[in-house]
């Protein structure tokens, strides 16, 4: 009976301590498996907005942009990013096309973004300013330089690559330095090039040009020759045809023109003077082509080191427009920081008023006039030369 009762008393204590340790375990496993579950403080973020060409013809010079940003942003954030937020690149494909631009732009919009550094096709960013404008969001736009963009007038919109008003200017500048007489104007029939081609015209027929308008030409894009076009240059004895528009229908305009024997020079505007051309013509009809472009930047002392620093990223040079989509960047964070806030107003506020000595950027001093254009913006002449781009004679 004594022995029963021990056990008894045994298997009571026993079992108290279980209960004990379940309670430490419960007490224990709770705290433990708590810590997990209560979310870590937020980070501060800031996006930058990146709408250009990924996909389609288009897509090189998108896809470089891009590049170019983000190393902007990986140097912002690798310094502690900017008034204590990280900074994310929100990336969106326009392909150049306007529908798919504007769907972009709103997803952009819904994502929260603070800043626009986007824009490579005036046909895409065009569209999308208004989306950008009612949401109250400033635009940097590095490549894009209709003066469609100009036209509604927004005091939020800054251009990095002049417009093509002053573009046309500096084109037919060289043509009278090159000895050109008669030119034949070749747009596609989009916003940029076609604002460009009409402003070329425009300054052709100013009082004391040198050289005349042998005809002006509009192409379709994606056509796969353009025999109209040729035949227009032969019967108008043009000696320079002038092609305001991309790089895919400018290569298929420079084997026409070779095909048919015309022995007059060929300019291309900055959409067209685009290394890929290397990969859609043979090297003797790429030979002596003349492209009047942004700076590049094998061409600016200041940018070398940058320069290596993208090959070494991405293992190829920067083309045209990449500095452009990395001070984009850059002045977007300067303003941001100069504004001491996000507030989008007093961002736009900086952008507008910054002065050469707030930001140093690859392609040149930034200073914008009230309609939001670059003062004095830069434009190079280039010619092929054995397969690559040369600074022209």
């Amino acid at each position: 009976m004594r022995n029963l009762q021990g056990r008894g008393r045994a298997r009571l204590r026993n079992r108290a301590i279980t209960t004990v340790l379940a309670a430490i375990v419960l007490i224990v496993g709770g705290v433990s498996c708590g810590e997990p579950q209560t979310p870590p403080p937020a980070q501060k973020v800031v996006r930058l907005g990146s709408l250009v060409p990924l996909s389609g013809s288009n897509g090189p010079t998108g896809q470089r942009v891009v590049q170019a940003q983000q190393m902007a942003v990986k140097e912002a954030n690798e310094a502690g990013g900017i008034l204590g937020h990280r900074v994310e690149l929100v990336i969106k494909d326009d392909a150049c096309d306007d529908g798919t631009a504007v769907v972009g732009a709103n997803e952009m919009v819904g994502q929260d973004i603070t800043l626009s550094v986007g824009g490579a096709c005036s046909k895409a960013t065009v569209p999308v300013l208004k989306v950008f404008r009612d949401a109250g969001i400033p635009m940097i736009i590095p490549a894009s330089n209709s003066t469609d963009l100009l036209a509604p007038g927004y005091d939020s919109v800054f251009l990095l690559s002049g417009t093509s008003k002053i573009e046309a200017q500096r084109a037919i500048g060289a043509m009278g330095r090159l000895g050109i007489s008669r030119v034949d104007v070749v747009d596609d029939g989009t916003s940029f090039p076609q604002t460009l081609a009409d402003a070329a015209v425009a300054s052709l027929r100013k009082p004391g040009s040198t050289t005349s308008l042998a005809a002006q030409n509009t192409l379709s894009q994606g056509a796969t020759s353009y025999p109209r076009i040729v035949a227009s240059v032969l019967r108008e004895h043009a000696d320079m045809v002038f092609f305001t528009g991309y790089y895919p229908e400018a290569a298929t305009l420079i084997r026409d023109l070779r095909a048919a024997k015309y022995a007059g020079k060929i300019m291309l505007a900055d959409a067209g003077t685009d290394p890929t051309l290397f990969t859609l013509l043979s090297p003797a009809e790429a030979e002596g082509v003349y492209g009047l472009t942004l700076p590049l930047a094998q061409f600016e002392p200041r940018a070398t080191a940058w320069a290596a620093r993208y090959k070494a990223a991405y293992g190829k040079e920067p083309g045209p427009f990449t500095m452009q989509g990395y001070d984009a960047v850059r002045l977007g964070l300067n303003a941001i920081q100069r504004a001491g806030s996000l507030d989008r107003t007093a961002i736009r506020k900086a952008i507008a008023s910054t002065t050469p000595g707030d930001v140093a950027l690859l392609s040149g001093p930034a200073r914008f006039n009230p309609d939001g254009t670059e003062v004095n913006p830069t434009f190079i002449l280039l010619q092929i030369n054995n397969g690559t781009f040369a600074l022209a004679p």
